[in-house]
């Protein structure tokens, strides 16, 4: 089964403890030293020792699954793309269309421009005959 490339996963081969910062990061795309530096202020600001930030930390670490070598990407472009996937599926979608869309109306123009009645470049084309 392959795996979801849209699923949160622990990253322990980037992670420093138990690599649930570094999933954070790699989920939503925001730099890992922010999310640690978060994490670390959310632990100071609810008491370092027994505090909420302390305990979601371990319980994820506990629950979250660790990230399958087939979704380690090489290329940065690729890695920028699921993040985006995984952080707005719906404006993924919609970007997708509007590319798509864009790429339909300009083949359009393209056609429209060559099945035109343009006598100055049939009159060019007659010539290089």
């Amino acid at each position: 089964m392959t795996p979801r490339r849209t699923h949160f996963y622990l990253d322990k081969q980037n992670g420093k403890f138990l690599g649930v910062c570094a999933g954070i990061a790699d989920y939503t795309g925001i730099d890992v030293l922010l999310v640690r530096v978060g994490f670390m202020l959310l632990n100071f600001a609810t008491g370092f020792f027994g505090g909420f930030g302390l305990a979601a930390y371990f319980i994820v670490a506990w629950v979250a699954d660790k990230k399958p070598h087939e979704l380690d990407y090489e290329d940065r472009e690729d890695r920028k793309f699921w993040q985006k996937v995984r952080a707005r599926p719906g404006n993924s979608i919609r970007d997708v269309r509007s590319s798509f869309r864009d790429i339909d109306r300009r083949l359009a123009d393209v056609e429209t421009h060559i099945t035109s009645q343009n006598r100055r470049l049939a009159d060019e084309i007659e010539a290089l005959r």
